[in-house]
């Protein structure tokens, strides 16, 4: 099966499964895929990702770098300011300059935060927790029973335990 999106960019083979999703730039220059589900889909509604992203917020899925795999491309490195004074590389095309993904100094190179839109069915990640909701737009409604905080959260109460032992053992690894 193919798909085609609504600009008529090149059509693309329909490869997902339940636990992996593709994805990639606008103008098709990149494309990859995530081998498994995330180990959670944060929705940050802080000032920086307002700013980053041009909309009321950022939708990024967290995973373990090794399990995203380029099938077409090559992002460039893009060095970005952060709230944190640390910075982020955030990965982009280099011909649409789309982000695809961040690292951040927290976790390093060892985990991406992919942009849930570049995926080819962003409806299939839903936010799992919103964060700093304190700089939410107004107008932002936040489904009834979604966890929401307005700063972070504590991470052990929140995240599947499969996911805090995906983490664990990649902080674990050097690098």
């Amino acid at each position: 099966m193919t798909i085609t999106d609504e600009y008529g960019v090149s059509e693309l083979p329909m490869t997902e499964t339940e636990n992996t999703h593709e994805g990639g730039c606008t103008c098709g220059a990149i494309r990859y895929r995530m081998e498994t589900k995330p180990m959670i889909v944060h929705c940050c509604h802080c000032h920086w990702c307002q700013r980053e992203t041009g909309t009321s917020y950022a939708l990024n899925a967290m995973i373990e770098a090794d399990r995203v795999t380029l099938l077409l491309g090559e992002p460039e490195m893009v060095p970005t300011p952060s709230n944190s004074g640390k910075g982020q590389k955030v990965w982009r095309c280099p011909e649409c300059y789309i982000a695809l993904w961040s690292n951040y100094p927290g976790v390093g190179d060892r985990v991406h935060f992919v942009r849930v839109g570049t995926l080819d069915e962003a409806h299939r990640l839903p936010p799992d927790i919103h964060i700093f909701t304190s700089s939410k737009q107004p107008w932002v409604v936040i489904p009834d029973g979604q966890p929401a905080f307005s700063d972070y959260y504590e991470r052990d109460k929140y995240w599947p335990k499969e996911s805090l032992a995906r983490r664990k053992q990649v902080l674990e690894q050097p690098g």
